[in-house]
């Protein structure tokens, strides 16, 4: 057996350290980064103290509204009207409407109706009666005024009612002092809607009893309402629903009561048929009710 033996002056190989690599602090992208992470904390700290609070202000335009009264200008257009649209067949009553419009129109309308009226027109005009139907106010100073007039026409010994409609406009100056800067302009006014509301019908939710009840109260109810007084309706009615009339009416009948349940109310549609003893016609008063019932006895809520 061969044993191999170290030689005692035989050095141990060296450990190998590892490489460390150290970066350059002075290189100029270190330096750039130092510089920017700087300048990026002093500005953060800058803007800390110096942030301003931003609020959203939402700003409500409140628009107050100016209650014009129209009464001066409703009596200024309803006078004019009466002598605008009156003359007789005479050059004396035609020269007086003329002198007399002038205390209404501008100088431009007045030479705008010179000879509307001729001296031999074949007719004379009476006015029945001026209605007012709207006054608009189209801006600070100037309200534009649509109006009916009703003329009893004379012609040959016959006489005719002719009803028409216009549109003026008057001018308000700062004194309340008004004139027209528009002359009569034909135009229309409101007429007969064709609208038809739904028909009110009974879901059935009141049964035959209850109806009967309801029937009862309210024939007993309507036979004192035009003479009753607050007391005596307050046993009938809560306070402020319906208020004393004090007329003289004499109980007919009631005409198709329609009864709808709404939880422990009874909602009443009904027209109620009177005599009035003054003028002795027929007076139908339409209700839409809401009953209570408590106890046994039945009540008016609203």
């Amino acid at each position: 057996m061969i044993q191999i033996r170290k030689k005692e002056n035989q050095k141990p190989e060296k450990e190998k350290k590892p490489r460390v690599y150290k970066a350059n602090t002075h290189k100029r992208i270190v330096i750039a980064l130092w510089v920017l992470l700087a300048v990026s904390f002093c500005f953060a700290v800058y803007k800390n103290f110096t942030a301003i609070d931003v609020h959203t202000i939402h700003e409500t335009k409140v628009i107050e509204e100016k209650i014009v009264d129209t009464h001066k200008i409703e009596n200024f257009v309803t006078n004019f009207a009466k002598v605008y649209y009156s003359w007789e067949q005479t050059a004396a009553s035609i020269d007086s409407r003329e002198n007399a419009i002038k205390n209404y129109l501008t100088g431009e309308l007045q030479a705008l109706n010179n000879d509307t009226i001729r001296k031999d027109i074949p007719v004379s005009s009476a006015v029945k009666g001026v209605q007012i139907w709207s006054v608009t106010q189209a801006d600070e100073n100037q309200f534009s005024v649509i109006f009916t007039v009703e003329q009893l026409i004379t012609e040959n010994g016959s006489t005719k009612t002719v009803r028409s409609a216009y549109e003026v406009t008057v001018y308000v100056d700062g004194s309340g002092n008004m004139v027209l800067i528009k002359n009569p302009t034909i135009t229309s006014i409101p007429v007969k809607s064709g609208y038809t509301p739904k028909a009110k019908e009974s879901d059935g939710t009141v049964d035959a009893v209850t109806t009967d009840e309801i029937n009862e109260f309210l024939t007993t109810f309507f036979k004192i309402y035009p003479t009753a007084t607050a007391k005596e309706l307050s046993y009938y009615v809560n306070e402020g629903v319906l208020k004393p009339i004090g007329k003289d009416y004499v109980f007919s009948e009631l005409v198709n009561p329609i009864y709808n349940r709404s939880d422990s109310q009874v909602t009443v549609s009904v027209a109620v048929k009177y005599l009035d003893q003054q003028t002795k016609a027929t007076q139908v008063s339409q209700f839409d009710l809401v009953l209570e019932k408590s106890g046994s006895n039945w009540k008016i809520a609203k």
